[in-house]
């Protein structure tokens, strides 16, 4: 069980974090406040530091942090989270519609990235935060507004272009702004924009990303500088890779950052393609994941492919879910978007418990079984998600049926079929024109697949002119 399962653990860490021989740390009981004695760094006098780990409903632990000095009045604030670095960065991206949007809670560490993507501006690194979306607004209209006078002397041309965006900016805070597009990118994962019951994928997306080395160097955590020279590289050519033979090859671990191995396999799926298995399992920390990569042309048209699931046989069908696949139930109420769970090869239940694992582990400590979800979710949140996961568990036990449909713009997703060659009349497959934000988002528009010998070589004609 990671740090970050196990509340009382980290709140013993936090403790010793400050806890430093000579420090007096005094603790109320009642309200969990740790308090201690700390240097003011703007007049270099004691001041008092209080902290209190909090439990965020659909999140993690976190400390609240405040410092105040007596002798100059100096005050800060800052959020920092109580557990490990996550495996994985994470990136949240919401289309505010409403009033409820505005006021979803917002975690941002020190190390994010918050952008108001509708007015292509960005709130810089170095601030944490535990706030509302419309409290981050607020901050970057006071911080771009208060500085407009000195810019209208100075820099004119910047003041001129920055009306228009505060204006917005306004328009938003006074609720005539809608909708509006924001996102939060974290390569920590720690960072957080708070999900609901009603989330579609139309309006709230959270992907999850490996980090690369150079991220791994910024926060810190790189343990090899010869990893980028290895990252990347196979060890072995295309025509070397045979079926079935498993390959190792020399990579950095996610989770402690220190040189190990990834596993890789190519397997045959019957009546569908080729797809690598990578596994990394870390001898230094425990870190062990696997994932799924398929590989071919890019189709012309994405694949929608829908189960009927009616009974323990149909559960443990085999299954192909890449990373740019999205997973859709009415019945049970889910959808998983694309990058979410990343690529699996499992069984129907095998994915499905997947996604009550991750969840759950979200939404209520693993260890509470009471279904408690934390120090101040609503009761009317609880009765939903404990419904939603009692019709999960159900599904996965093979007492309730129900249909699951699989939409993958790469047309890289497989369910088995149990009557093939024959058809199966519990699976639909049909081909669909992906939309424009897909064809964006996979970035197919900016890839060119003809003409691009005569590109390279008018290139290679005007450099030779350039250089006689």
């Amino acid at each position: 069980m990671s740090n970050e399962d196990k509340p009382v653990q980290q709140e013993t860490a936090a403790e010793s974090q400050f806890q430093k021989p000579g420090d007096l740390v005094e603790r109320d009981d009642d309200t969990g406040v740790m308090q201690l004695e700390s240097l003011c760094m703007n007049c270099h006098e004691n001041g008092t530091t209080r902290l209190l780990l909090l439990r965020v409903p659909f999140f993690r632990d976190i400390i609240l942090e405040s410092f105040e000095c007596e002798h100059c009045h100096f005050k800060d604030n800052s959020v920092k989270s109580a557990g490990q670095i996550q495996e994985k960065g994470s990136k949240y991206t919401l289309t505010a519609q409403n009033e409820n949007d505005l006021q979803r809670q917002v975690i941002r560490s020190d190390v994010s990235t918050f952008k108001v993507d509708s007015l292509g501006i960005e709130m810089p690194k170095g601030e944490s935060q535990l706030t509302t979306v419309e409290g981050v607004i607020q901050r970057i209209y006071e911080s771009l507004s208060s500085d407009q006078p000195l810019r209208k002397e100075q820099a004119p041309e910047v003041h001129d272009a920055l009306v228009p965006i505060i204006d917005n900016l306004k328009k938003i805070l006074d609720r005539e702004g809608y909708p509006f597009t924001v996102s939060l990118d974290d390569p920590t994962g720690n960072s957080w924009i708070a999900p609901t019951t009603q989330d579609t994928g139309n309006n709230y997306k959270r992907r999850d990303y490996p980090r690369t080395h150079e991220q791994n160097e910024e926060l810190g955590i790189a343990s090899d500088p010869e990893a980028q020279q290895n990252e990347g590289e196979t060890g072995v050519e295309d025509s070397e890779i045979v079926d079935g033979q498993v390959y190792s090859l020399p990579t950095e671990c996610p989770g402690c950052s220190k040189p190990g191995f990834v596993n890789m396999k190519k397997v045959n799926i019957p009546y569908f393609k080729e797809v690598i298995i990578w596994s990394t399992s870390c001898e230094h920390c425990g870190y062990r994941t696997s994932e799924v990569k398929t590989g071919g042309e890019v189709p012309e048209k994405g694949k929608r492919i829908t189960l009927k699931v009616e009974n323990e046989v149909d559960l443990s069908r085999d299954i192909l879910k890449s990373d740019t696949c999205a997973l859709i139930s009415d019945e049970l109420e889910v959808t998983v978007q694309p990058g979410t769970l990343g690529g699996r090869f499992t069984t129907v239940e095998g994915l499905l418990t997947e996604i009550r694992d991750q969840l759950h582990g979200q939404i209520f400590d693993v260890d509470d079984t009471t279904g408690a979800g934390g120090d101040s979710m609503p009761s009317d949140d609880k009765d939903k998600w404990t419904r939603f996961f009692s019709r999960l568990d159900a599904a996965i036990n093979g007492d309730m049926k129900f249909v699951i449909t699989l939409e993958d713009p790469m047309a890289n997703s497989y369910v088995q079929d149990l009557c093939a060659p024959a058809p199966d009349h519990q699976i639909t497959t049909e081909e669909y024109t992906r939309t424009e934000e897909e064809e964006e988002e996979l970035g197919l528009k900016d890839m060119k697949v003809e003409g691009y010998e005569e590109d390279a070589e008018k290139k290679e004609s005007g450099e030779a002119e350039q250089e006689a």
